[in-house]
Order: structure tokens, then C-alpha cells, then sequence
């Protein structure tokens, strides 16, 4: 098996059979778009809730800054 990136393929399915934006395509990390195209034969594992708070606060939605935790205005 070989490690090389066939990108024409990865973006034809990408593009063409999951409909993806080119936008939306460069902005997935790869395991999303194995996921996605269910390329992967080893299942994603779960994130904990330590890592998704850890994630969060590393991370914080944009809106939570301006509008306050609610998401409102």
C-alpha cells in the first residue's frame, strides 16, 4: 500500500460525489473527511467531555465574545 496523496482523487470526491465547497473541503481535517467519505475502516474514538471543554476553552466561538456565553445580543 502506498502513502502517497492522490489528490485528484480526494478532491474529486470532495467535490464531486460529497458536494463539498472548496471552501469547506480545505477547511476539514482529514479525519472529518475520511469520516465523511468513510475512507477510514477504524471508527473515530469519542471525544471526552474533558477534551471538548479543554477544546472549547482553547477554542472559543467567536459569538461568545461579543454577544456573552447565551450566544444572544
Amino acid at each position: 500500500m502506498s502513502d502517497r496523496i492522490v489528490w485528484a482523487d480526494l478532491l474529486r470526491m470532495g467535490l464531486g460525489q460529497l458536494r463539498l465547497s472548496p471552501e469547506q473541503f480545505w477547511s476539514l481535517t482529514p479525519a472529518e473527511f475520511f469520516a465523511m467519505a468513510r475512507l477510514s475502516e477504524t471508527p473515530l474514538p469519542r471525544m471526552s467531555r474533558g477534551r471538548m471543554a479543554e477544546l472549547l476553552a482553547r477554542y472559543p466561538d467567536q459569538n461568545t465574545r461579543e454577544t456573552g456565553n447565551d450566544g444572544q445580543s
